[in-house]
């Protein structure tokens, strides 16, 4: 398999526009070649691109910081000599010096294949700036390493943020080529738009179901974002960032595990399974004991489950995330009825919404959690809706 980049640099011919054209780059520590050479570095050294700056999604162009709401500064590369733009520093959106200083944007950046990964946002709106502009925006594709399965209620009105670009599920099976020709339809906006496509990706071929298991080397596109099962389940433990619980931050397994020191795990699980058995099929739940070493609950013994995703226990048809911990919230609110779930502070920038509203795109999961009369055939019914709305419309933008 060969990414968007891998082709840009092995093939000439995709490079010609480029001639002559002010070029930047939006990337993050995963924007590397097959050999690991970083993409900044790569495109540097073809005689043929005249880069002139660099721009930093959320956590940084190094990747560096850690939290959500940690931004990055603005800062000049010392071995190439350009600028180095944050856009998630004092601003999200590129201003218009910024917007000045290249004539195509390239965007090479690995996704997870997750509404709330704020990548895609950051794609939404060099997209609109790029209009108003009239630069070149160009995505060099990489995988969905989650593949196709789509997931989740859609974002609904109103309830856009820096993790909610648009009516999105929250697995929406894209790669961030593919969301672009999305937003540029969607949002009905006049830039030229080039999709350098991947080469023999092939989304639902075992055992990567979507990353090339044997041939790409996993980079953290985030620094939570340590492996392939943690992409997997993140449609799923995301919703965490908005709860009491601990989502494995400052734990060797961020975002493959919930718990906390006040509840019981194996009794969590066994409500889980009284409720929805087949909401659990395609992974294996396994109750453990975690001691966080910085985040929610630091330095207390914490009782939670991990959801293992991986070989031999995973099915990658059956497997839904954001249904599973759904479901660990219902049995949390089931079984502990004043247990304060809901985490009430800003987050990513939005005030006066809770947490758990603002990642799902409004309260729909959180008044179904909170509802002691809803059942799971009651979020289904809300669900599945969207979910086939969503698999309709993204037919027309897949390019694979």
């Amino acid at each position: 398999m060969k990414t968007g980049l891998d082709r840009l640099l092995a093939e000439p011919a995709l490079r010609a526009p480029l001639e002559g054209k002010r070029v930047a780059l939006l990337a993050h520590p995963a924007s590397v070649t097959q050999d690991l050479t970083h993409t900044l570095d790569a495109l540097a050294a073809c005689v043929d691109i005249r880069l002139t700056a660099a721009f930093g999604p959320q956590h940084g162009l190094r990747g560096d910081k850690q939290d959500n709401m940690i931004e990055s500064p603005d800062f000049d590369d010392p071995v190439h000599g350009i600028p180095v733009f944050s856009l998630y520093g004092e601003v999200r959106r590129p201003t218009d010096a910024m917007m000045e200083t290249f004539d195509v944007l390239l965007v090479d950046l690995q996704d997870l294949g997750c509404r709330i990964y704020t990548f895609v946002t950051t794609l939404r709106y060099v997209l609109e700036a790029a209009a108003v502009h009239s630069k070149a925006v160009w995505v060099l594709d990489r995988p969905n390493p989650v593949g196709r399965p789509v997931e989740g209620l859609l974002l609904r009105a109103g309830w856009e943020s820096f993790v909610g670009a648009g009516p999105l599920p929250m697995r929406h099976g894209l790669t961030l080529g593919e969301l672009g020709l999305w937003f540029i339809e969607t949002l009905k906006l006049d830039v030229e738009y080039r999709v350098i496509e991947m080469q023999g990706w092939q989304p639902d071929d075992a055992p990567g179901f979507g990353w090339p298991l044997g041939e790409r080397i996993w980079i953290n596109p985030s620094p939570n974002a340590p492996n392939l099962s943690m992409a997997r389940a993140y449609a799923g433990t995301v919703m965490l960032e908005g709860a009491t619980l601990s989502e494995g931050r400052g734990t060797t397994r961020p975002l493959e595990l919930f718990g906390a020191p006040d509840i019981d795990a194996r009794r969590v699980t066994g409500e889980m399974r009284a409720l929805a058995p087949d909401w659990l099929r395609g992974c294996i739940l396994r109750d453990c004991w975690f001691e966080p070493t910085f985040h929610k609950h630091a330095s207390a013994l914490c009782n939670g489950v991990q959801i293992h995703c991986e070989d031999p226990g995973y099915d990658h048809p059956a497997f839904k995330p954001w249904r599973i911990q759904a479901l660990a919230f219902k049995a949390i609110r089931r079984l502990y009825p004043d247990y304060p779930l809901w985490r009430d502070f800003p987050y990513e920038y939005e005030q006066g919404k809770l947490a758990i509203d603002v990642i799902n795109g409004g309260p729909l999961l959180r008044e179904w959690v909170d509802d002691t009369a809803a059942t799971p055939p009651d979020l289904d019914a809300l669900a599945v809706p969207d979910e086939q709305a969503w698999l309709d419309e993204r037919g027309a933008h897949l390019r694979y």
